[in-house]
């Protein structure tokens, strides 16, 4: 074997390991998602002792931020596993243990549409809080989060259209 091609096997070698760099940031990722789970009970802890006093739409607001804390949490969830899976190394799991249906079924497109089309959700559950409490925010700033929730739509709609066109 020349020199080069020893050089180019060893370099190669460095960059296809250099993948498990990933792997730390994903259970970071785990420790985000612990993190949300204190907030979400954190939220529903102060949230439930007042529930009897207010008024339909708080209620919608408290149970809408309940809601968006889960589909951040839900994404984390998607992008640690599915990320993992597609970047590092398949997750092996004993026959025994219950594995999740759609693991191993996300390559990097479906990932990327799955976490624009959480973000589109994440982002209707902020302007939905906003227009429910529209007397207290300035028409400037009503317009400004509308633009960003269009931004993202749009944005998802087009990488969802080149996503299926690129595919064919």
């Amino acid at each position: 074997m020349s020199l080069q091609k020893k050089i180019e096997f060893s370099l190669e070698r460095l960059m296809y390991a250099s993948r498990w760099v990933l792997a730390p940031i994903y259970l970071g990722l785990s420790l985000a998602l612990l993190a949300l789970f204190l907030k979400f009970f954190q939220e529903l802890f102060h949230f439930m002792p007042l529930i009897l006093e207010l008024d339909e739409s708080q209620l919608v607001l408290k149970l809408l931020s309940l809601i968006d804390l889960t589909l951040v949490a839900s994404l984390i969830v998607i992008v640690m596993f599915s990320g993992y899976e597609n970047f590092v190394s398949r997750m092996d799991i004993g026959e025994a243990t219950e594995k999740l249906e759609w693991l191993g079924t996300h390559d990097y497109g479906s990932l990327k549409m799955k976490v624009a089309a959480s973000i589109v959700a994440i982002s209707s559950i902020h302007l939905l809080k906003i227009f429910m409490n529209i007397g207290t925010t300035d028409n400037d700033k009503i317009m400004c989060y509308a633009l960003v929730h269009l931004t993202f739509v749009i944005s998802a709609l087009l990488m969802g259209y080149l996503d299926k066109h690129t595919k064919h």
